[in-house]
């Protein structure tokens, strides 16, 4: 199938699932080198020869029980973070890469809403693209 619903989605630290992820994202991206040299009418660069960067954020529901989860993502950390947009059966695609703990945000709200934690994290090393046993 090539589409998914986004509920199908979840976010490993190592081997265990963050409770209560309501969305991530994440950005891998490279900055191309400058090849220009003096006469060139335009700037011109080599692409794919830079270096690679990725980073992200998370939302959930705020669980202060997730001790593997939740409670592994704090400012400072060095994670292995699985990110999977289809979710985490047999032949599903994920992301996997180290990543460092950069933030963390909470929000609580008077009126009708859950309590919301978030997370940004910044790539330490590749992100590569696996597929679940």
């Amino acid at each position: 199938m090539g589409t998914h619903w986004g509920h199908e989605g979840l976010v490993k630290v190592g081997a265990n699932t963050v409770a209560e992820i309501t969305e991530f994202a994440f950005t891998e991206k490279v900055s191309p080198v400058d090849d220009t040299s003096m006469g060139d009418a335009a700037r011109t660069h080599i692409a794919g020869s830079g270096i690679i960067e990725w980073s992200g954020t998370m939302t959930a529901h705020w669980d202060e029980t997730d001790t593997t989860g939740q409670g592994a993502l704090t400012v400072g950390a060095s994670v292995t973070l699985n990110l999977c947009p289809e979710g985490y059966t047999t032949g599903d695609k994920y992301w996997t890469g180290t990543a460092s703990i950069t933030e963390r945000t909470q929000e609580t709200k008077m009126d009708g809403d859950t309590i919301k934690c978030s997370f940004g994290f910044q790539g330490n090393g590749v992100l590569t693209l696996s597929t679940v046993a």
